[in-house]
């Protein structure tokens, strides 16, 4: 019956805002275009994809479910493995092909845009939520980690989603979506530890929620319903991060010891001056609009950077309709240019997931109400969309020619397979920033025994060693390569070698 009048709801509204309906139908369009083009070939598979794929494959091949996620690039740490369970049904659909968890992410971008357009209309109204969700479909960078499965690319719906929730308890006093929130927030926090930057916003609204139950003097029951679905959020919360916990029980608290270690040595790669951090915010400010919204054109950066801020400052003055939702969005990046300012290391675009849908809403949101005010406005308002929308279009990922780093390692692994695959080999690539794993889960998924080269199990050295090496000719020397995996393997030779889609193939064996 609910989902009946959903329907029926949902009817209505398009019957009563057909404008509105084929404009959000058109960008979807758009955004569903700009994701899944070529995926196969757009999509990004190197080490890391193959890792991942390698792990949930196992899960259905040998009943091995993980109880954790990828590792972190900075401090060893280990994420959850939420993002693997999430994968595991359209690997499945997909007959083991890394094109099914790809699809899986772009249709989640997709649902992004609706949401970015619910949000903004929910808060700001009808033209902020379709000039925020038009802008987010085509932003180069949001295309280019929309359209590869990994992990961090889940989390601008989920971090969208657990700052709407908060504002839903905090606003309009739904409590049940606390427990959307726990949810949220999980899957948030094991795609990128960064997420963490969202902790504040989310503390604060709950406290100012608490708060003004006790101030306004609401019911004993409303209070209580309130701590009880707190509890059963965090309750949630915890029982989706637990996999976690058990590996650590398991493995001598080896997480949490990661975790100790790079808080004791934290300086190489967090600062400690909150002056440093809150002085770094401008520069903060722009990086997050560069990379997003503005197509990495520093003119057009700044001159959104100074959009947003006059659109704060203008609605905390004279917008008091949607003063909460300003306030929340004040929070939400505030907290995050504090918490990137911490940061000293290089900031890469998949880090700001936590932040990818917040600039469109606050762009949209004052590009909105340039709309409503006179000529000279609206104008301002439209040369300032045309100018976002010939950037973003202008960089767009689909007008370079796709990397095809899928078909590579497949095509790579045919031939290693072609050529003694027969037999149990070793595994090495020599890359700038690859490794084994995107052609062994061909490799593998095609048959083949790849072993792991350790020098202190004989059984995992076999007699030959297949070498892929992406950099030039003259700087593969396979059998002088530091790489553990032929340094492991013993002293080599080169019995022969090919050249598949651009990178060169060597097959070695041991010396006599």
């Amino acid at each position: 019956m609910r989902i009946k009048n959903w329907l029926k709801n949902i009817k209505s509204w398009v019957k009563k805002n057909p404008v509105e309906f084929w404009m959000l139908v058109f960008i979807l369009l758009i955004g569903a275009f700009s994701r899944l083009y070529k995926i196969d070939q757009y999509m990004t598979f190197l080490g890391d994809e193959g890792r991942d794929v390698i792990i949930v494959r196992r899960i259905f091949t040998e009943l091995h479910p993980p109880l954790i996620g990828p590792g972190t690039s900075v401090g060893g740490v280990y994420l959850g493995p939420l993002y693997y369970y999430m994968m595991a049904p359209a690997l499945l659909l997909a007959n083991f092909s890394p094109v099914g968890p790809a699809v899986q992410i772009a249709i989640l971008g997709v649902l992004t845009i609706a949401f970015v357009w619910f949000v903004g209309k929910k808060w700001f109204g009808v033209k902020a939520g379709l000039i925020a969700a038009g802008l987010y479909a085509i932003s180069p960078t949001v295309i280019t980690y929309s359209h590869s499965s990994w992990n961090p690319n889940i989390m601008p719906f989920f971090s969208l989603l657990s700052i709407y929730s908060i504002w839903k308890v905090w606003k309009e006093k739904k409590f049940n979506w606390l427990i959307i929130l726990g949810v949220s927030f999980a899957f948030v926090i094991q795609s990128h530890y960064l997420g963490v930057l969202l902790v504040p916003t989310i503390a604060l609204f709950w406290f100012l929620t608490l708060r003004n139950l006790k101030s306004e003097k609401g019911s004993k029951l409303e209070i209580r319903t309130f701590i009880r679905k707190s509890l059963l959020a965090a309750l949630v919360f915890a029982v989706l991060m637990s996999p976690l916990l058990f590996f650590d029980l398991r493995h001598n608290w080896m997480n949490t010891k990661a975790m100790l270690k790079f808080y004791n040595e934290r300086q190489t790669a967090v600062s400690v001056s909150l002056w440093s951090a809150i002085h770094k915010m401008p520069q903060m400010l722009e990086l997050i609009n560069s990379s997003l919204i503005a197509a990495k054109n520093g003119f057009v950066s700044v001159m959104v950077s100074f959009g947003i801020l006059m659109g704060l400052l203008i609605a905390f003055i004279k917008d008091l309709k949607n003063k909460s939702a300003y306030l929340v969005l004040f929070t939400w990046l505030a907290f995050a240019l504090i918490g990137l300012g911490f940061y000293v290391l290089p900031i890469y675009d998949h880090y700001l997931g936590f932040v990818f849908t917040l600039p469109f809403l606050l762009v949209g949101a004052f590009v909105s109400k340039l709309l409503e005010k006179g000529i000279l406005s609206k104008i301002i308002a439209a040369l300032f969309i045309v100018i976002l929308i010939g950037v973003s279009i202008a960089a767009s990922p689909l007008r370079y020619s796709p990397n095809r780093q899928m078909q590579r390692s497949q095509n790579v692994a045919a031939k290693i397979l072609s050529l003694d695959g027969d037999r149990p080999f070793d595994l090495a690539v020599i890359a700038e920033r690859n490794y084994e794993d995107g052609y062994r889960y061909f490799l593998e998924l095609w048959g083949g025994v790849v072993l792991h080269a350790d020098r202190w199990d004989p059984s995992s050295i076999s007699d030959q060693l297949f070498v892929v090496c992406e950099e030039e000719a003259s700087k593969c020397d396979p059998t002088h390569s530091p790489k553990a995996e032929v340094a492991n393997f013993g002293m080599s030779k080169i019995d022969d070698q090919w050249e598949v889609d651009g990178v060169i193939i060597y097959k070695l064996s041991h010396t006599q």
